[in-house]
């Protein structure tokens, strides 16, 4: 069996909405909390940090109040029981100004606590740059929610993807649309660094590989975009009302290629 293969054997229950009972009660709970994933995004958050195989950390760049660091969290300790790095300054960016009057920090404390995962845990109350400064940990699964401006999404990436491990992943929110998809169509499905690319809603992610790409994962990754980027084009050209009519077409066209 190719790297590609186990890669997509282990990640396939995404794709079928698997969820199982730690999942289903983590969900119950962190639902609650503030934040943007959304119903199809918060699995696949917890499968990419339970498919871990514990040869590196997960490290998460904007945790907000502890919704995506909480399936983050539960995935480990059902998975390779990893450290979460949870960094975040919990003031003084834009989202805060905008969703909050002080910092987070008490409410993501307060919201791990409720979810089972301070123990696993580890925030880091700094912005990126000023993390990566000492960072000297390998990571496994490195998951970017930070600010959305192509400068600030591409820093994020440079200053941790040197740490990701082989075959480790490296997770978007945010990156079908906006800034963001530049950042990720340059650095992940076009650099020749990654593997395996794919999305689920907003969330693009992809396995970084320390050697060539052959024709076939090159195609892959192509395709992928090319996908991400038609449903992208539907936002715009097409009607509220018919977006799930051109999803599904597109879908049917895609499985014909």
């Amino acid at each position: 069996m190719t790297l590609r293969l186990v890669f997509i054997k282990i990640i396939e229950p995404i794709s079928n909405n698997f969820m199982d009972e730690a999942f289903v009660k983590v969900d119950a709970i962190a639902r609650t909390f503030e934040g943007w994933l959304n119903p199809k995004e918060r699995p696949l958050l917890y499968n990419l940090a339970k498919a871990c195989k514990g040869r590196g950390v997960i490290a998460e760049i904007g945790s907000w109040k502890g919704n995506s660091t909480s399936y983050l969290g539960t995935g480990s300790k059902m998975g390779p029981n990893a450290k979460v790095y949870a960094i975040d300054p919990h003031a003084q960016t834009y989202v805060h100004e905008m969703y909050s009057t002080k910092s987070t920090f008490e409410t993501f404390k307060e919201n791990i606590k409720k979810a089972g995962v301070e123990d696993i845990v580890v925030p880091i109350r700094a912005f990126s740059e000023e993390a990566a400064k000492t960072w000297d940990k390998p990571i496994e699964l490195l998951w970017i929610d930070g600010d959305h401006s192509y400068k600030a999404a591409k820093l994020d990436f440079d200053l941790f993807f040197p740490f990701v491990i082989d075959g480790g992943v490296v997770a978007y929110h945010d990156a079908t649309s906006g800034e963001v998809k530049q950042v990720i169509k340059e650095r992940i499905f076009f650099s020749g660094n990654f593997a395996d690319c794919d999305f689920v809603q907003s969330v693009a992610y992809a396995r970084k590989v320390m050697r060539p790409l052959t024709l076939g994962e090159k195609s892959h990754n192509f395709y992928v975009y090319a996908k991400m980027q038609l449903i992208d084009l539907t936002r715009f050209l097409v009607p509220q009302a018919g977006r799930a009519r051109v999803k599904t077409l597109a879908k049917k066209v895609f499985k014909r290629v």
